[in-house]
């Protein structure tokens, strides 16, 4: 049952500035309570040790925090975490803590299931039931964190937007999430560190090049022909290439930053020279860098990994036209946790 209390974390700190003044009280009370919240990382009000009893309990007659709770955390043999965490209306979203020798990320989610159809990916054969709210996309950050200085013994250095859901289509909880890790009053983590992954919907491209955002835009590409992608992503009928063109185009006029794109070969898909000629067409338009993904499957069907050599022909194709490339090999496939395998198997 879900409780009628407003969750605390939805008020700016003036709104519970104005909370505490309303209530007879000073001001500041609001300062203290907000850095338990966001820099503290409270999950209840008794957390709030610098409060008096009398305030705590006031709180607690108003006020929920509902944060959320790592149900499940799998351990890969190569380091990769995977944490199955429960919303506080029982809904399960995965992230994932992704371990190099230099660095630890965390994958995120944005939305329970996904709002687009792409048929390599395991999440979007899940349905989408809500959006993440912003609280909910920090705390998973939070976890991350802690479980990189527990584990790995430094503090998170990387977010990628690119566990469960389409950030853009849960734009407005994505951006304050990105504000307040970014910001001193919460991690205060560098935008620079920061990508969000989408598949590719022009409209919130331009708007988040309109907002000025200073993290970083990688695009799942997989193809830079129209039918093709349309069969691997059926969503392109309704954002087709040239309408996806165009948004980076403004993106990188506007920013000056250049686009990761991600792209994985397939088995019979996208693996021709035909495909490679495309991507290196569509490479010309902006600066941009390509990721090469391994790709692993979530069942017997069409979606095959491709050859070793079909991969270094695009390599090959790619350097030639000096367009800079790196291969991505997945981490965390013996839990499920790589990348289109998020799928709440737990």
């Amino acid at each position: 049952m879900t409780s009628k209390k407003k969750d605390i974390r939805a008020l700016t700190k003036d709104q519970l500035r104005n909370f505490f003044v309303d209530q007879g009280d000073k001001a500041f009370r609001g300062n203290q309570v907000y850095e338990w919240l966001w820099s503290k990382g409270a999950h209840s009000f008794k957390e709030m040790t610098n409060l008096s009893k009398q305030t705590r309990e006031q709180l607690q007659q108003h006020f929920i925090i509902n944060h959320i709770r790592v149900d499940q955390m799998q351990r890969s043999k190569d380091g990769t975490i995977k944490n199955a965490v429960r919303l506080h209306d029982g809904l399960i979203v995965e992230s994932v803590l992704i371990p190099t020798p230099k660095r630890t990320t965390a994958c995120v989610s944005s939305q329970v299931g996904c709002s687009l159809d792409c048929k390599f990916c395991a999440t979007a054969r899940l349905k989408r039931m809500r959006n993440l709210n912003a609280d909910e996309i920090y705390d998973q950050v939070v976890a991350i964190d802690k479980e990189s200085r527990l584990y790995h013994n430094h503090p998170l250095s990387n977010i990628v937007f690119m566990g469960m859901g389409e950030p853009l289509m849960n734009y407005n909880n994505v951006i304050k999430a990105i504000d307040m890790i970014t910001s001193n009053e919460g991690l205060g983590m560098s935008p620079k560190r920061i990508t969000v992954s989408t598949s590719g919907v022009p409209k919130m491209i331009k708007k988040m090049a309109d907002d000025s955002v200073r993290f970083n835009l990688a695009v799942s590409l997989h193809s830079a022909i129209d039918e093709v992608r349309t069969h691997i992503m059926p969503f392109n009928q309704t954002f087709p290439l040239k309408d996806l063109q165009e948004s980076l185009e403004y993106w990188y006029k506007k920013t000056e930053r250049r686009i990761t794109y991600e792209y994985v070969v397939w088995n019979g898909i996208n693996d021709t020279q035909k495909d490679i000629d495309a991507l290196i067409k569509f490479c010309s338009y902006v600066p941009c860098k390509v990721n090469l993904i391994e790709y692993n499957p979530i069942d017997d069907g069409e979606f095959q990994q491709a050859s070793s050599q079909a991969i270094n022909n695009y390599i090959y194709n790619l350097e030639k036209r000096n367009i800079v490339v790196n291969v991505r090999r997945s981490r965390g496939k013996d839990i499920d946790a790589a990348c289109g395998q998020l799928a709440n198997k737990s």
